[in-house]
């Protein structure tokens, strides 16, 4: 075994272990909580052959949709092989989350790269205080992450691989995957196969290989778009909640979520798909009645996701304030919002040291968003990260290691979705592993060989460019 191949076994090998410890510690004392009451309840009735239904105290029993049906699936077929159970829920998550550790290091891993990037990568994600602890919740966020890291990690080698059908095949169906368990990650399909191409590629080939990645993730999302069609009464690509999000959106003054107060129109609707379309009209007219108040809120929504995640503190405490009081709810964010803040100044110093045009513009912009990590105001240094990338010029990008477009796009993505809607931090978490693993990522050189060198050499004289079962 090559000494990189035993690096990124050896992280993978520590991200599961930790997770698994954290199943260990947590399955009897923490259950389903929040929304993941729900989850577990749908993929109940999945496993039992009910369907994606709701039996309602009165005896009925209703087509659903209302949550993504991704999570619940895939719990189901755990469900149906171990038992319905918190410590099968858990373990799924904690194999999931433990792939995010092995798709960093394929992230990182490059010609000319020196060995410690990749797997510093790669610990960076097993060691993650804002992942490792989520383990324990039944959620979707740290599922979906770890999905998308991978997804990512499949479209960078499909770059260089003399077959890279099969990998972008790979890379589609893992993001449709990530689509069913979180709608918004439709969003980041495109951007996989776009650099999913040798760097000197043709803009042609990187958009058709967009438009492939995309076209995979669509046609496997589309049967559950179209069993929404005959069920729901309504062709939802994935869940009915949209309606419900925007009037939150429509109607938060603090940026996060607040309870619902149900327009008069939908007191008297029943039906859960015709409901989400009632409640989105009423959101819609209440944008349209103070647009400036509602764009207004959009830097708050955008702060409060990513400021501070929170996710596995929050979740914790929810389940059992008694096994997971006040006191260590305040310690485990005071200890994951440190590490969260260090790695994304790591991200600024890569993305400020990287090769490209305005290099003295991208020194203070992420000396700037440094600033703002090392205060309470973070969503500045991953706005920082964005426009250093930017500035790189659109040569660079291409050419360049691919994590740092990737953890652009992520943040966009993520920003921009609950910039409309509302914010929170556990859906910051999706950006997470992504900057994680730009912290490792060196930009000062083009991706492939140098001339006059062969593919395969290494900076460390290894001699072997790891390839690992991706």
């Amino acid at each position: 075994m090559t000494p990189r191949r035993a690096d990124v076994w050896l992280a993978t090998g520590v991200a599961l272990a930790l997770r698994l410890a954290i199943v260990g510690w947590g399955h009897r004392l923490f259950p389903p909580s929040e929304d993941g009451h729900y989850y577990d309840v749908l993929a109940r009735r999945l496993a039992s052959g009910a369907g994606y239904t709701w039996l309602w105290p009165d005896g009925a029993v209703t087509y659903a949709a209302h949550y993504p049906v991704g999570y619940p699936a895939i719990l189901a077929a755990a469900y149906l092989l171990f038992g319905a159970s918190t410590v099968v829920a858990m373990t799924l998550n904690a194999v999931v989350g433990s792939a995010a550790a092995y798709g960093a290091y394929v992230l990182i891993d490059e010609p000319d790269v020196s060995r410690w990037r990749p797997f510093g990568a790669a610990l960076a994600i097993a060691l993650h205080p804002a992942l490792v602890p989520y383990t324990a919740a039944v959620m979707t966020e740290g599922v979906t992450s770890a999905l998308l890291v991978v997804a990512a990690a499949l479209a960078c080698r499909a770059r260089t691989a003399v077959r890279p059908a099969g990998r972008l095949l790979a890379a589609g169906v893992t993001a449709a995957l990530a689509t069913l368990l979180r709608p918004e990650s439709l969003l980041l399909a495109p951007i996989l196969g776009f650099f999913a191409v040798a760097p000197q590629a043709s803009t042609a080939q990187r958009l058709a290989r967009a438009g492939a990645v995309l076209a995979i993730v669509l046609l496997c999302v589309g049967p559950w778009t179209a069993r929404n069609c005959l069920r729901m009464h309504r062709c939802a690509l994935v869940s009915v909640n949209a309606g419900w999000n925007l009037l939150i959106g429509a109607t938060t003054t603090t940026g996060g979520w607040v309870p619902v107060t149900v327009p008069a129109p939908c007191a008297t609707v029943w039906d859960e798909a015709t409901k989400d379309a009632c409640f989105e009209r009423s959101a819609w007219s209440e944008i349209a009645r103070a647009p400036a108040t509602w764009l207004a809120r959009a830097p708050g929504k955008v702060a409060m996701t990513l400021d501070y995640f929170g996710a596995a503190p929050w979740y914790l405490h929810s389940s059992n304030p008694r096994a997971f009081d006040d006191h260590a709810k305040a310690a485990l964010a005071g200890f994951e919002t440190l590490a969260c803040r260090l790695y994304l100044l790591g991200a600024l110093v890569a993305c400020g040291r990287a090769c490209g045009r305005f290099g003295a513009t991208r020194k203070l912009t992420a000396l700037a968003g440094s600033f703002g990590a090392l205060t309470v105001h973070g969503w500045m240094g991953y706005a920082a990260v964005v426009v250093c990338v930017g500035l790189r010029g659109w040569r660079c990008v291409l050419r360049g290691p691919p994590i740092f477009a990737y953890t652009a796009a992520a943040i966009v993505s993520t920003a921009f979705v609950h910039a409309v809607f509302f914010g929170a931090g556990r859906y910051g978490l999706i950006v997470a592993p992504f900057v994680a693993a730009a912290a490792f990522g060196d930009g000062r050189h083009s991706v492939g060989a140098s001339p006059g060198r062969k593919p395969n050499a290494r900076a460390d004289g290894s001699g072997e460019r790891v390839d690992v079962a991706l």
